[in-house]
């Protein structure tokens, strides 16, 4: 999972842990991009049986999911993503309106992975 600087800051905020010594354990960043590092026997050191151990402090890819730019602007994408996401389908619905909404904030905060020549 990709980070902002605010998601860095907020996840060690609500960890208890200083930014740098949050970084240092659970961030792989390069020049252009800052990740979570991905543990061996699971996808994200976060991730419990129950969810979100961050919850509250998930990180803007993790609370936008599956309102991205690429699944939303596309049908095929979105009902394949049906296929793993346990929540498309369940729960109150939302509109395209708010889903375009949220897909644009992943937009915003991930700039580089959106250029403009790829914005529909």
């Amino acid at each position: 999972m990709y980070l902002t600087e605010e998601d860095l800051i907020h996840a060690a905020k609500f960890t208890g842990m200083s930014t740098a010594a949050f970084e240092r354990k659970y961030v792989y960043r390069t020049r252009n991009e800052m990740r979570f590092r991905k543990p061996r026997k699971k996808q994200c050191s976060f991730l419990e049986g129950h969810g979100c151990s961050i919850h509250p402090a998930k990180p803007t890819q993790c609370r936008t999911f599956p309102f991205w730019p690429e699944i939303v602007e596309r049908k095929a994408t979105w009902n394949r993503t049906a296929g793993y996401c346990p929540g498309i389908g369940k729960g109150p619905l939302i509109q395209i309106g708010s889903a375009m909404e949220i897909a644009e904030e992943q937009r915003r905060a991930y700039s580089h992975m959106y250029p403009p020549e790829l914005h529909k």
